[in-house]
């Protein structure tokens, strides 16, 4: 019986992940910083963490495929995950898939790394690339998430440059087919929504579904840094994270791709959709 690995079953897409998996019979561990399950319906559950060793080999005995997402608020995943996709490989497993982002090109510093890795080392392999999060809107562990509920306000230095914001239940969708489908992927997949949209259009979006004004603040990128380093963000991360929002301000970013519904067979969910689906967006 396949026995699938889901690191960070608790998150986004590792939830609907090890969910979906289950649903369809695959044998599911879940795995998570924490001792509670947080998917009742896997199998199996264990504690894991990329920097405790202690917790790695409970987490891969007898898995034959696995799900992995990078530790958070790490500058360079690639020390912690390359050494256990190492020892995962030699232990069995056949097939991973990676949660990379589409803004990580293959070979780069951090998580590129690790998806040239994969692609170099693994007999089967996917590579989820997905554009910005829906998410990140309502998520309260997400920098936008304090602006908008306390001031209806969205800070960025991305100027007039537009995203395919996706779904992240779009993203978990193609991820299970990567990892339930009898034959590998053996791919990179760039997963976006269904358009591509500027920061202006996500405030006009809220401010609809709402009823209250939001507003795009066009931040310079150093004004944008200090932002983020006012929120409590170490630099290094702050930095980073201006660094794409320019890259999204030339360019980046502005893509829409089939992947959802050539792969899975549904088309994704728009933004707009999305906003009204949540209820209150701000708790």
């Amino acid at each position: 019986m396949t026995r699938i690995l889901v690191i960070g079953a608790a998150g986004n897409t590792g939830r609907p992940i090890a969910e979906g998996l289950t649903a369809e019979g695959f044998t599911v561990r879940t795995a998570t910083r924490d001792t509670r399950p947080p998917v009742a319906a896997a199998a199996e559950h264990v504690r894991f963490d990329w920097a405790d060793p202690s917790t790695h080999a409970a987490a891969l005995e007898g898995v034959d495929r696995m799900y992995v997402l990078a530790p958070g608020l790490v500058e360079d995943p690639s020390t912690l995950m390359i050494p256990v996709l190492e020892r995962a490989l030699a232990g069995g497993v056949r097939r991973v898939v990676l949660l990379s982002a589409s803004a990580v090109a293959e070979g780069g510093p951090g998580l590129g790394q690790v998806h040239h890795f994969l692609r170099t080392h693994a007999p089967e392999w996917s590579v989820l690339q997905p554009s910005w999060f829906m998410q990140n809107f309502i998520s309260p562990v997400h920098h936008h998430h304090a602006g908008l509920q306390r001031d209806g306000v969205l800070v960025t230095a991305t100027g007039h440059g537009r995203v395919g914001f996706v779904d992240a239940g779009d993203i978990a969708a193609v991820g299970v087919r990567a990892l339930a489908d009898a034959a590998s992927h053996d791919t990179a997949h760039v997963i976006t929504g269904p358009q591509a949209l500027g920061y202006d259009d996500v405030a006009a979006i809220l401010s609809r579904v709402t009823g209250r004004p939001v507003r795009h603040v066009h931040a310079t990128p150093e004004e944008a840094q200090r932002h983020l380093q006012a929120t409590g963000m170490p630099e290094a991360y702050a930095r980073f994270l201006t660094l794409l929002d320019t890259s999204i301000r030339d360019g980046a970013e502005d893509r829409v791709t089939d992947t959802v519904l050539r792969v899975t067979g549904r088309a994704p969910r728009d933004f707009e959709s999305f906003a009204r689906a949540q209820g209150n967006l701000w708790h």
